[in-house]
């Protein structure tokens, strides 16, 4: 099986040279196979935002190397870079950012019009991505008028509205209260698994980490697990 995502000995470093150097990473390697998903467990302040950051391409590592479906990353423009992010990575954070003024189903379609999608193709997308996850009833509600469940449902269309290759999610899940939560990752789950995407997950509940298909550990830096 092919990789969609490999880490290579990620090293990330703020403040160097100072007093107050901070290593945040150190040889951190990962391979995501197509199709997989895969926790990655750290408490809050560990780094995992930054390891998604960087394997996201929103972010540059001091040492190492992405490589995203085969090639690699380090050395290419910031233009390049740029049409690699949208094209193959979605992303989803623990908070929505939906933008408020818009509904819904515009805020999954304008992502596919930027990226050239007819209008009617983006339209008959959102649609059908908003009833994959039961919220095809608030395609036309803006954010404000939506649960946290909600807008964090049509977040995660919104991140898939272009089909990538790769979904990061940094705690998706964690702004939620407990059974909200279970039903947002069922859907998330469901969501990843229909479309045959590698997905990257970022959370601190276990019993959910326990539900992908492995976990890998963050800690001190260093990346553990199977």
């Amino acid at each position: 099986m092919s990789s969609t995502l490999r880490l290579e000995r990620i090293e990330k470093v703020y403040n160097r040279g100072h007093p107050n150097e901070v290593q945040v990473l150190r040889d951190c390697s990962l391979d995501l196979a197509e199709g997989e998903v895969v926790a990655l467990v750290a408490p809050s302040g560990a780094g995992k935002s930054t390891l998604l950051h960087i394997a996201g391409l929103l972010d540059t590592a001091d040492a190492g190397n992405v490589v995203l479906a085969g090639e690699e990353m380090a050395g290419l423009t910031d233009r390049r870079r740029t049409r690699a992010r949208r094209a193959d990575i979605g992303f989803v954070y623990q908070f929505h950012h939906l933008l408020p003024e818009f509904t819904a189903a515009e805020n999954i379609i304008l992502p596919q019009l930027a990226h050239g999608v007819a209008r009617g193709a983006a339209e008959a997308r959102a649609e059908s991505l908003l009833a994959s996850v039961g919220i095809s009833h608030r395609a036309h509600h803006r954010p404000s008028a939506m649960s946290g469940g909600e807008q964090q449902r049509a977040a995660f269309c919104r991140a898939l509205a272009n089909g990538p290759k790769l979904l990061l999610a940094d705690e998706p899940t964690g702004n939620l209260d407990p059974e909200t939560s279970e039903r947002v990752f069922d859907a998330l789950m469901t969501l990843v698994r229909e479309t045959g995407l590698s997905a990257l997950i970022a959370t601190h509940n276990l019993e959910l980490a326990g539900r992908m298909d492995r976990a890998l550990r963050l800690s001190d830096g260093r990346l553990s697990g199977s």
